[in-house]
């Protein structure tokens, strides 16, 4: 009985994790992702020109790839330049936004 109760407490867990913790992001939750279109409203589908390279960013606050063209926001912080994916990592990012930035330092340190 004990093992049963432990299999559905993880369950449980888990459930709760994908829906509202990391496991969000991966689904477009999290940060208002599944609801926003990420293309802008003045753009034709299926008119962009394959031989021209999209400019990819990471959204500071998420962690999501984004091409410049598509970004909501962008903002310039220090000497940088951030792009974001919706309207909720913007204000984010706003809220504090040398917790992001230092955070982007960070890792660019370290990939490189």
């Amino acid at each position: 009985m004990g093992s049963l109760l432990s299999l559905l407490l993880f369950l449980a867990f888990f459930y709760l994790m994908m829906r509202y913790g990391c496991g969000a992001h991966a689904h477009g939750g999290g940060c208002g992702h599944a609801s926003h279109d990420h293309h802008k409203t003045n753009e034709r589908a299926g008119t962009e020109d394959p031989s021209i390279p999209k400019q990819l960013r990471r959204d500071p606050v998420c962690g999501m790839e984004i091409e410049i063209a598509q970004a909501v926001h962008s903002t310039t912080y220090g000497r940088d330049t951030y792009y974001f994916c919706s309207n909720d990592c913007y204000g984010k990012f706003r809220e504090r936004p040398e917790h992001f930035a230092e955070i982007e330092r960070m890792e660019k340190r370290y990939i490189a």
